[in-house]
């Protein structure tokens, strides 16, 4: 899924547990933790190449067979950490041990990844969802297409409208 989407999803999450907890957790925190994995993964080699001035070039196969841009190796390996249950757990085991308490304004990472993992196909970034684990790859449909593109949108309006229409009702009944 596109990382936009990725944000908003998580604001959404986050906007939903606000009205079920009465808390007022950031949804602009809420979104950034949606776009995590992503920005985590992507970003320093993406400001590595843009100060150093390299082209970017075409995408190439690896020998696994995904596509790649020159010198992606460095977002490849953040990508697999960022991209993965176990270690969403272990940074919130961690935090639950020195807080004990749940953070919930992260609930947009883990949601991150559940939509990668149908919408990325072998042929560009499959979802290591159980990295370093061993797992079996999906082979989901490109969040591109847009069969899949499109109703996301409409999902994200729909959902966005039900949440302000639930804050209506929950404001009326106090």
């Amino acid at each position: 899924m596109d990382v936009f989407s990725h944000g908003l999803w998580g604001a959404a999450a986050v906007k939903a547990l606000n009205l079920k907890r009465k808390t007022q957790d950031s949804l602009m925190w809420a979104a950034f933790w949606g776009m995590f994995p992503d920005i985590f993964a992507f970003a320093p080699t993406f400001v590595f190449r843009l100060f150093h001035g390299l082209d970017f070039g075409p995408p190439t196969r690896d020998p696994a067979g995904m596509m790649v841009l020159p010198g992606m190796s460095l977002a490849l390996s953040l990508y697999n950490l960022s991209h993965s249950l176990v270690v969403f757990l272990f940074v919130v085991g961690i935090y639950f041990v020195i807080r004990k308490r749940v953070p919930w304004i992260l609930v947009g990472w883990p949601l991150h990844i559940l939509l990668d993992i149908p919408t990325h196909d072998h042929r560009f970034f499959p979802t290591p969802f159980l990295w370093p684990i061993p797992h079996p790859k999906v082979d989901g449909i490109s969040w591109g297409t847009p069969w899949i593109l499109i109703p996301n949108y409409l999902l994200i309006i729909a959902a966005f409208i039900a949440l302000a229409v639930w804050e209506r009702r929950l404001k009326r009944v106090q």
